[in-house]
């Protein structure tokens, strides 16, 4: 079981995700919900910054699988998550974060 624990005050200091990054974390969703293996570096990506511990980490290598306009996208929401004290929930609707969990970590389950 994936156990989520954290303050639910953490993400006061967080700065609000810019057009352009919402667009590029849309895009890895998106291409993280397909079948390919950037659909897999994009989905390891995401769940890293979800729970590296019980859900993975992602190895840089995997950058390699992306074209241009994915590993941008990847970049920008790197650093947005390195100046932001959040997790993706924050940004993104949980109900993704649980697909993604569902189609990539079928052996995981998600618990608050």
């Amino acid at each position: 079981m994936c156990v989520i624990a954290r303050d639910l005050n953490e993400s006061d200091s967080a700065m609000p995700m810019d057009e352009e990054t919402q667009i590029a974390l849309s895009r890895l969703v998106a291409l993280a919900m397909d079948d390919t293996g950037a659909s897999k570096a994009a989905a390891d990506f995401l769940l890293a910054w979800w729970n590296a511990g019980d859900l993975g980490g992602f190895d840089l290598t995997q950058l390699w699988l992306l074209d241009d306009l994915a590993a941008g996208d990847m970049i920008q929401v790197f650093a947005f998550v390195a100046r932001n004290n959040v997790y993706p929930d924050v940004v993104m609707d949980r109900a993704e974060i649980e697909a993604l969990v569902r189609r990539w970590r079928p052996d995981q389950a998600l618990a608050d």
